[in-house]
């Protein structure tokens, strides 16, 4: 059966957007008009303009191809941009927009907040335990984030869940982090949702105590 024919040629006619472009393109300094460009280049350049014109990128928009002009010399100037030149298959000579330096600096933005989350993961835990840590300790949440693959956030949880139990040490806390690795549980909102579950089933919680994020995984 043959798809209709406007629902066809929505399938066929798009590009590949990263959502991390949609959700941090902020984080780099840019703003939507700035993010519209690099959108319409990129379907440009889907369709065969590797180095569409400011009219031709301005036609589709409501900015000027003036505007234009100035977007993408603001691209070029943050080293989001390069112009480069590309050979075809027929030893012919073109020239494009690469985009390739705004997407290396999208990702090196994350991999910077990663770092500085998982340094404040250490500050944590030492502020908790009110001392250094050992090196064993420290080599134990690095475990968990290396090779675990836990978020800072969900090892923070269950730093807040073992506070909250009494149980501050790092047994408790590793038992925590499996259980929920068990479960499937691999955010915070994985954690609420479930302690939530959990909470449904009590027909009576034993203690009053801040429950709505946190529950004694360990308990049965």
């Amino acid at each position: 059966m043959e798809l209709p024919f406007s629902y066809q040629r929505l399938l066929t006619e798009q590009i590949n957007i990263p959502s991390k472009l949609l959700n941090d393109y902020n984080e780099l300094g840019l703003n939507e008009e700035d993010l519209m460009v690099v959108l319409h280049v990129m379907n440009l350049q889907k369709s065969g303009e590797l180095l569409p014109s400011f009219e031709q990128i301005a036609s589709h928009m409501t900015i000027n191809a003036n505007e234009v002009a100035n977007v993408l010399k603001k691209l070029k100037n943050n080293n989001y941009l390069q112009i480069e030149q590309i050979t075809d298959e027929q030893n012919g000579q073109h020239e494009w927009y690469c985009l390739s330096p705004l997407f290396e600096s999208l990702f090196e933005v994350e991999q910077e907040s990663t770092q500085e989350e998982e340094g404040k993961l250490f500050q944590l835990f030492e502020q908790e335990f009110a001392r250094t840590l050992s090196p064993i300790e420290i080599e134990t949440v690095s475990y968990w984030l290396d090779e675990d693959q836990f978020k800072p956030p969900l090892i923070k949880a269950a730093l807040r869940e073992a506070v909250l139990m009494g149980k501050l040490n790092f047994r408790y806390i590793d038992r925590i982090l499996n259980e929920w690795k068990k479960k499937g549980v691999r955010s915070v909102n994985d954690v609420k949702q479930s302690s939530q579950q959990k909470q449904n089933q009590q027909q009576a919680p034993k203690e009053k105590r801040d429950t709505s994020v946190y529950y004694n995984w360990l308990e049965e």
